[in-house]
């Protein structure tokens, strides 16, 4: 059946709003049974952690064919970098799609303007699908908008620290000014209540890691974190009631004995 509300990405349908990361599972047969109960509609991959010439070295061989697979550019600090992994990710995957990420300090692994910057407009000269996890920076989102990202994906919080969404009016302020843009909240979702709200704010779609892998239940996390964003998303179409600073009685008044 074709729904109504497809998320569609450089020609092509994602079938699911949430994404999912591959690191830090307890072990790769845990890792895929999350995957399966999220229902991924991508699922993230970082360069250096894999050996591309070998997948059945690491755990690449058990996504490949069955998992829709997005490499990023996990652990770069450059420009020159991020657009040497999106490279070899290209030639060895066959895929043209990049999730883009240039940190600029180690220890809160936040995105660094400048380069980041200058990695989406060469990969865009170079033809690549870019998708390219920001800060939550009007600014900088809407340069990336308009250099022709695919997706910016803004941060809730910092990576892994599952703070979940630390500054929903900034989101919202980058909702309303990139209308139109697909947008994706990546890093800092703790708990599904994070990724239902985030879902509600307008986004449209939530990247989880960390808060599936580490969770004492991981299988179980994600099946919670996929109802999560199916509610959020069904809550944003459906129009939630405005917020009022005084009681409004539920029942009508109209008809009352005295």
């Amino acid at each position: 059946m074709v729904s109504d509300d497809e998320l569609i990405l450089a020609g092509q349908r994602v079938a699911s709003r949430l994404w999912v990361g591959t690191a830090r599972y307890p072990s790769p047969h845990l890792m895929i049974q999350a995957l399966e109960a999220a229902q991924a509609g991508l699922v993230t991959v970082s360069v250096r952690r894999l050996n591309l010439q070998a997948p059945q070295d690491t755990f690449l061989d058990l996504l490949l064919g069955r998992f829709p697979i997005l490499p990023n550019t996990a652990g770069c600090y450059t420009a020159e970098e991020a657009i040497f992994l999106a490279e070899l990710a290209r030639e060895a995957l066959q895929t043209n799609w990049i999730k883009l990420e240039v940190i600029g300090d180690e220890h809160t692994l936040w995105p660094d303007p400048e380069q980041l910057l200058l990695a989406a407009r060469e990969l865009k000269r170079r033809g690549f699908v870019v998708l390219a996890y920001a800060p939550d920076d009007p600014i900088v989102c809407q340069r990336l908008a308009d250099i022709g990202c695919t997706a910016v994906m803004p941060l809730a919080a910092p990576i892994g620290s599952g703070q979940g969404i630390r500054d929903a009016e900034r989101l919202s302020l980058i909702r309303h000014k990139l209308a139109g843009v697909p947008l994706v909240i990546d890093a800092g979702i703790g708990s599904p209540a994070d990724a239902c709200i985030a879902m509600e704010l307008g986004y449209d779609a939530v990247l989880v890691n960390t808060a599936i892998a580490e969770a004492q239940h991981p299988v179980l996390m994600a099946e919670a974190m996929r109802l999560a964003v199916e509610a959020g998303r069904k809550a944003y179409k459906a129009g939630r009631i405005p917020r009022i600073s005084y009681a409004r009685p539920s029942s009508p008044m109209e008809g009352l004995p005295w």
